[in-house]
């Protein structure tokens, strides 16, 4: 199903895919071991974060609010956007339009 959008697909998931790698235990989601997200090399890792995006992107569609790691992942639908937190501090606002 997705998220509603006007922006470029590709655009997006690589906007998305940045953010959800500035979430540090963002490998929680697919509840990998701190170990195994470790010895991943730096392509391997973008990899991982290039499927979680995908997965959100989707998933917000459905379930507006989704825990990844310490970081919630929101989508905003009146203002066309997915937010990112980590904590109460905003991280990272990805535009869909």
């Amino acid at each position: 199903m997705g998220v509603k959008h006007g922006r470029d697909y590709d655009g997006i998931l690589t906007d998305l895919t940045a953010a959800v790698g500035e979430i540090p235990d963002s490998y929680l989601f697919f509840e990998m071991a701190e170990q195994d997200w470790m010895q991943l090399g730096i392509e391997e890792k973008r990899e991982v974060h290039e499927a979680l995006a995908e997965d959100l992107f989707y998933a917000l569609g459905a379930e507006p609010v989704i825990t990844v790691g310490s970081g919630v992942v929101m989508y905003d639908k009146d203002h066309h956007r997915i937010n990112l937190l980590i904590g109460d501090e905003e991280l990272t606002v990805v535009s869909l339009i």
